[in-house]
């Protein structure tokens, strides 16, 4: 008769990672971590993710309740079950109580498997709130953010903490419904069969709370340092497959070995580690236990041999005893289990606690482009507290022409046409668009004007069809190829042989380089913004890929307000206007001829690639 439940356990997820710097500066080791601190937590837990499920939870716990009252009454119906086998003309009483027994238990499981059911579905439902939660919290970050910050960290967090919410609630109700519940009525029973020996068995509870209470605060930098570890091996074996080509190239292969090989065993020990914090519980809920029961049996023995005391109510006592030591157990390492999920959802709160750079501001009108015309005034800005990126840069890019951005790398070339896009804001000085500054005007109609191609094409993993339609959601099939003839892709493209449909891999591994850039560009295209960011989109190509891009953008700049960042002069040689950039700051302007008439920087620019004989 004695069972023990094992559906609603809180057990530990496999552990999420953290990176090695966190978001908001937690507690490296939680070694400080109050009690007062995890109540805070948890408060914060039910609030925002159990109270609209209370509900549920309320049903899950009544369905509990009655596990807990037909594991009690069955305890306590040993009583006259032994007392009737004595007695021998009891005999059909105790028919009557074998079908009791049977439908107590029946009742039991039943209940049990209601509220797993309704206690998985609301815990179902947490993570997927709490992951669209956590996510669209990121989607609201700027890329100051981002930075420095590697994608496995974010990744773990998405995929793992939201657990944490989900185990963190769910242990306790499952503590509260079921294992207290069930405790407590069997306490009563001991209490009801023998007072005397309920208070012996009992005895042994503060000493086996103080013990493992001491080791909930040794647990807690363990379970964090085993996340860092995880996160490290995400990590190594990321780069290891996005850099495949390098890693066999320079023969990295022992390299990246040996820092998994470190990875890996930072994550055993610290694993080790917690795992032995878990499994104390056994050992001191055993040897305590065993004391409460040797000492129950000795003295309850004494009693019905020698004092002539009731077996049946002795009986009664101990398999009450018995039946109350799973729940017992599993209340006793309650706060380990407990203390896994709450540092599995601080990781997720480390994230939502980070102020929302790009935060929808109410009440901000939409940016309406006419013109088109750019005005960067007085502009700095800076990555880093020491390094000035931009200082007092002024720039005025005109509509329906061509600005070219040109200039030494590190020179604040690409910065601009970030702070263009809102990516950051400027230090001082403001941003521009047809006389509507960019700072105070709705973000998402601001990046809907904008048309941006970079030379670090990003493609999606989907067709080549998906990866154009992303510039305007909602496109029709006619669209889509004509955005693509337009980007001289459409040739190509017909060349596979599913066509549209083909796969372009992970980052766009299927493709060749100047494929990915017209892809890109029809992408762009089919956007049809008035304004255009081209981020030196045919650096990283060979000569004929870059002049069938080169046509493709010919097409793209037509009736478009465009500054272009270029390292290749001869693509921006026809430009309206050439700005060189050095040390932050605009020092030259003009056509190509008006600029190699200065005879500054931009003809010993021009002379560097091309030699001074080309450029006298």
């Amino acid at each position: 008769m004695l069972m023990s439940d094992a559906s609603f356990d809180a057990k530990p997820q496999s552990p999420p990672a953290i990176p090695k710097e966190n978001l908001v500066e937690p507690n490296r080791t939680g070694a400080s971590l109050s009690d007062s601190d995890n109540l805070t937590m948890f408060r914060r837990l039910f609030v925002e993710h159990g109270r609209k499920h209370i509900g549920s939870y309320a049903f899950a716990l009544a369905l509990m309740s009655l596990g807990a009252g037909a594991t009690a009454y069955s305890a306590y119906l040993l009583k006259p079950v032994l007392n009737g086998l004595i007695e021998g003309e009891r005999f059909k009483e105790l028919r009557m109580m074998a079908w009791l027994v049977f439908g107590l238990f029946a009742l039991r499981g039943l209940s049990t498997y209601c509220a797993s059911v309704i206690m998985s579905r609301a815990g179902n439902a947490i993570i997927a709130s709490a992951q669209s939660r956590l996510f669209n919290h990121l989607l609201r970050q700027d890329m100051r953010f981002y930075n420095g910050r590697h994608s496995t960290d974010f990744i773990t967090r998405l995929v793992y903490a939201p657990n944490g919410v989900r185990d963190t609630i769910q242990a306790l109700i499952t503590s509260v419904g079921r294992d207290v519940l069930t405790l407590v009525g069997l306490t009563i029973v001991m209490f009801v069969q023998d007072p005397k020996l309920a208070l012996i068995a009992i005895s042994v509870v503060p000493a086996a709370a103080f013990i493992l209470s001491r080791t909930v605060g040794r647990m807690r930098k363990f379970i964090r340092r085993t996340y860092a570890g995880a996160t490290q091996i995400m990590e190594t074996m990321q780069e290891t497959v996005q850099g495949a080509r390098i890693v066999k190239s320079f023969n990295l292969e022992e390299t990246m070995r040996a820092r998994m090989a470190v990875n890996i065993r930072e994550v055993e020990k610290s694993s080790n580690r917690v795992a032995a914090g878990l499994a104390i519980s056994s050992p001191v809920a055993d040897t305590l236990a065993g004391l409460a029961i040797g000492a129950v049996i000795f003295y309850g023995s004494y009693r019905v041999t020698i004092a002539q005391a009731d077996a049946g109510s002795f009986f009664s006592f101990v398999a009450a005893m018995l039946m109350a030591y799973d729940p017992a157990k599993r209340l006793a390492r309650l706060r380990l289990d407990i203390q896994n999920g709450l540092t599995s959802a601080r990781l997720m709160y480390e994230v939502l606690d980070t102020p929302a750079a790009e935060a929808q501001m109410d009440g901000q009108p939409k940016l309406n482009v006419a013109q088109g015309r750019i005005i960067v005034e007085n502009v700095d800005f800076r990555y880093r507290p020491d390094e000035m990126v931009l200082e007092g840069f002024n720039l005025v890019v005109e509509p329906n022409q061509t600005t070219a951005l040109v200039g030494p790398s590190g020179g604040g070339k690409s910065t601009i046409i970030a702070l263009l896009q809102r990516f950051y804001a400027p230090e001082c000085g403001r941003i521009l668009i047809d006389g509507a500054d960019i700072a105070q005007v709705d973000l998402h109609s601001l990046r809907a004007n904008i048309a941006f191609v970079s030379q670090d094409v990003f493609l999606f993993n989907g067709s080549i069809r998906d990866n154009i339609a992303l510039g305007r959601p909602g496109a029709s099939d006619e669209e889509i190829y004509a955005a693509a003839r337009k980007a001289h892709a459409h040739d190509f493209i017909c060349g596979f042989s599913t066509g549209y449909e083909t796969g372009v891999g992970e980052q766009g591994a299927q493709l060749s380089g100047g494929q990915k850039q017209r892809i890109a560009i029809a992408r762009a295209i089919l956007k049809d913004a008035p304004i255009l960011l081209l981020d030196e989109p045919t650096a990283a190509l060979d000569s004929e890929s870059e002049r069938e891009v080169q046509k493709a953008l010919d097409e793209l700049r037509i009736g478009r307000t465009t500054l272009v960042v270029a390292h290749r002069l001869q693509t921006i040689i026809n430009a309206d206007n050439i700005v060189v950039i050095e040390g932050g700051r605009a020092a030259e302007s003009g056509s190509h001829d008006e600029l190699m008439a200065l005879h500054g920087a931009y003809r010993t620019f021009f002379a560097s690639q091309f030699g001074e004989s080309v450029a006298q």
